[in-house]
């Protein structure tokens, strides 16, 4: 069967001020639509890749500014008045925010697709965020940074918009009282957020995405947005090319057919809700040129383990494909999903000293429990 592109899911400013953000995703789909078999690069990347943009998640918010104000926060809400952007399952404690239905929306769509990577636009600094935006000690929280088993790759992820924009990456933020160095952060270095988009997608929806803040002016005057287009343009295109880091392929029985909800995973890489293939066998892992151990498991069976050399192969619109056959398996994996609970909150649980060895065993017996059921 034909194997399905990397996605790669632009929304604009999240929840918050949108203008910026929407004004440049309207530019960025006629950019495009206009380029196709015109010009090489849009071209092959549009040939490659599933490219999902959704300009606006937030129209309440949007419709609720209508002057033109850098600090004005109407539009960070939605009708209900609550801010999008608080409002996800988070992995490190329970929000007690209610669902809103954009939200909801977010979450189905994040669910039925197979993103691989993402960015979530918005305006009020001028800066690439990357996750953890929560934490806690099992991700290095006490240190003030909050840790994901992907760093260097979130790194990388932030530093291509950065150093791709036109003056980003010169990391001298809004103010004098606030710098980012190569126009970079981690989020919970930056402040701590409960329930971002951010780590829902990274965490349940197997999506590294960043939160990019275009413009220290949250709700700019019209004649500027041309200029903020301009000085995106580049970063954007160059960004969507990540999709294709890393290694790619299908995990398939002994007959050929696809198994879905099979976990494959690099070793020293685990995720507290492991990735799995989708409903075609077919997995995603960004990675960074290198060599990795690939661990692919189909629960019940004995994993299968190999060593792969990982190129730099953005420039050729095309992952390393690298495929997983189950000789002793002839029917898929059962549908598997993580319960949307503070998993790393359950983790910090389990491994703390004070718990006794029985509970110790007990709280990591469930939490693989919770992952596996």
């Amino acid at each position: 069967m034909p194997r399905t592109p990397p996605s790669h899911t632009c929304t604009a400013s999240g929840v918050r001020w949108k203008t910026v953000g929407r004004e440049i995703l309207l530019h960025l789909i006629d950019l495009l639509v206009t380029s196709y078999n015109r010009d090489p690069v849009i071209t092959r990347l549009l040939n490659n890749t599933r490219i999902h943009i959704m300009p606006t998640m937030n129209p309440d918010g949007f419709e609720a500014t209508k002057v033109p104000d850098c600090y004005y926060t109407r539009g960070r809400y939605n009708k209900n008045g609550e801010d999008l952007n608080r409002n996800f399952p988070d992995a490190f404690e329970k929000n007690n925010a209610s669902l809103q239905p954009e939200t909801q929306a977010v979450m189905d769509w994040i669910r039925n697709e197979t993103f691989v990577l993402s960015a979530n636009l918005h305006g009020g600094a001028l800066v690439a965020s990357y996750t953890f935006d929560n934490g806690n000690s099992v991700t290095g929280s006490l240190t003030g940074y909050s840790r994901s088993p992907d760093d260097d790759v979130f790194i990388h992820l932030a530093k291509t918009y950065s150093f791709n924009h036109a003056s980003m990456h010169k990391g001298m933020g809004c103010d004098n009282r606030q710098t980012f160095p190569q126009g970079i952060t981690n989020g919970y270095s930056w402040y701590q957020l409960e329930g971002g988009m951010q780590d829902y997608n990274y965490v349940w929806g197997q999506c590294f995405e960043i939160t990019l803040e275009l413009s220290c002016c949250k709700y700019p005057p019209a004649d500027q947005l041309a200029k903020f287009w301009r000085d995106n343009k580049a970063a954007l295109i160059e960004y969507m090319k990540q999709v294709h880091l890393g290694v790619k392929g299908r995990v398939t029985d002994k007959n050929g057919n696809p198994i879905p909800n099979a976990i494959v995973e690099a070793e020293g890489r685990p995720h507290v809700c492991p990735y799995r293939t989708n409903a075609h066998g077919e997995y995603f892992l960004l990675l960074l040129p290198g060599t990795y151990v690939i661990n692919a498991t189909v629960p019940g069976f004995k994993s299968m383990l190999e060593t792969v050399e990982i190129p730099d192969n953005t420039g050729n619109f095309s992952a390393l494909k690298h495929d997983f056959s189950f000789s002793e398996v002839s029917f898929g994996a059962r549908a598997a999903s993580c319960p949307q609970i503070p998993l790393y909150q359950e983790l910090e649980r389990a491994s703390s000293p004070a718990v006794k060895p029985a509970l110790h065993l007990m709280g990591l017996l469930t939490v693989m429990l919770l992952i596996f059921k």
